[in-house]
């Protein structure tokens, strides 16, 4: 395990990747570089994630990853990765469900960024982390804790900084959010889904096992 400040990157675009990194505490993210400098950030990893699960299979990486606030890092050998899974084919099916689930909010990001408006993105992001938080234990009923700059904000929904400050007085205006002192309140959990149309679908939260693995736990 490491520790690995704010705004540090854990892997670049390019590198070889070798273990795979395990998040343990804080926010990081998956972001790309246009050759204008502008940066697109394409996901949050928070406790409990893994960055990078089948990157060694890749020559190089195609994308970077690098913490948003204080992270703790679990780093995992390639080697011990493959006994897991195919010694123990519970934790294989719990890795690849990870996979799906990345896939699942990746194209609701997608989504979001093609066809909401900037103030139902913003919403919709903070119920994903919400929710998200909640089943790790890092959110209360309608709060957590949030140190993620406007500047990314603005690289996760493709806006600028003045454009996400205005949204987020917006949403405050609305009485739909608290944001003080890096920790962000929610007002009224079920009014701010149904503004942003969050359906948490897309999570996957109920996992469905193989037979083969629910009649092993079972016994």
């Amino acid at each position: 395990m490491r520790h690995v400040g704010a705004r540090e990157d854990l892997i670049r675009e390019g590198d070889r990747p070798d273990d795979v990194q395990l998040i343990l505490e804080g926010f990081a993210c998956r972001y790309k570089v246009l050759p204008d400098g502008q940066r697109q950030i394409m996901a949050y990893l928070i406790p409990g994630d893994i960055c990078d699960l089948h990157v060694a299979i890749l020559g190089q990486m195609d994308h970077s990853i690098a913490t948003l606030t204080p992270c703790k890092i679990a780093h995992i050998s390639q080697a011990a990765v493959l006994e897991l899974t195919t010694k123990h084919p519970s934790i294989h099916h719990a890795l690849w469900w990870n996979t799906l689930v990345d896939e699942g909010i990746l194209r609701e990001w997608l989504v979001t960024m093609g066809r909401r408006p900037a103030d139902k993105q913003l919403a919709h992001l903070f119920c994903e982390l919400l929710v998200r938080l909640q089943t790790v234990g890092l959110a209360s009923q309608n709060s957590f804790d949030f140190g993620v700059t406007q500047e990314e904000l603005g690289d996760t929904l493709g806006l600028s900084s003045v454009h996400v400050n205005r949204v987020l007085q917006q949403l405050r205006d609305g009485d739909l959010i608290v944001l003080k002192d890096k920790r962000l309140t929610v007002v009224d959990v079920e009014r701010l889904k149904l503004f942003a149309d969050f359906d948490p679908l897309y999570l996957h939260l109920t996992r469905r096992l193989p037979p083969a693995l629910a009649q092993g736990m079972a016994s």
